[in-house]
């Protein structure tokens, strides 16, 4: 099991004990917007997802990892590779801590940091990026701390809350 370890938190590959956890942030409508969710997932659907959660990223171009503070077996957040393209050498990231009050404490700037280190140098790509609301004020100070370049914006890009929102397309490119 991959675990990755910072001074507040670790990451660590996802087991069939976090079924509740990702069901409850798969189901959490208030993040639907930065997940691009649409309907909810039945616990048949996650566990499923858990049971393959063993193939590697070359096998599934996605790779979920939960966000646990140091002293706890528990997540408290998720952070995703996606769109993992190992022949342009890129792969998309997003990132959720479940509680607010989680949150604005360090936990997803080390995620990140980490889940960068991983990418740039154990899984040696070439770039990263992100799709963020213009709206998410958090995640584009989170990123952009990292040295992530807004390269464009797709204007209407979702439609939540009954209209519609511009959402920014932010890379990474490793020096």
């Amino acid at each position: 099991m991959m675990t990755l370890k910072g001074s507040k938190i670790y990451l660590r590959a996802l087991e069939p004990e976090d079924l509740e956890f990702v069901y409850a942030v798969e189901n959490n409508e208030a993040i639907w917007e930065v997940s691009n969710t649409q309907t909810p997932y039945s616990r048949f659907l996650i566990r499923q997802y858990l049971e393959n959660a063993h193939q590697d990223i070359y096998e599934a171009k996605q790779l979920r990892l939960g966000i646990c503070k140091n002293n706890s077996a528990d997540a408290i957040g998720l952070i995703d590779l996606f769109d993992f393209d190992p022949k342009n050498k890129r792969t998309g990231v997003g990132i959720i801590i479940q509680d607010e009050n989680d949150r604005h404490s360090g936990y997803g700037k080390e995620a990140l940091g980490l889940v960068i280190d991983y990418a740039f140098n154990q899984l040696q790509l070439h770039q990263l990026y992100a799709n963020i609301s213009t709206e998410n004020s958090a995640s584009l100070s989170l990123f952009t701390t990292f040295g992530f370049e807004k390269i464009g914006v797709k204007k209407d890009w979702n439609f939540t809350r009954n209209r519609f929102h511009d959402e920014a397309l932010f890379q990474l490119i490793k020096k």
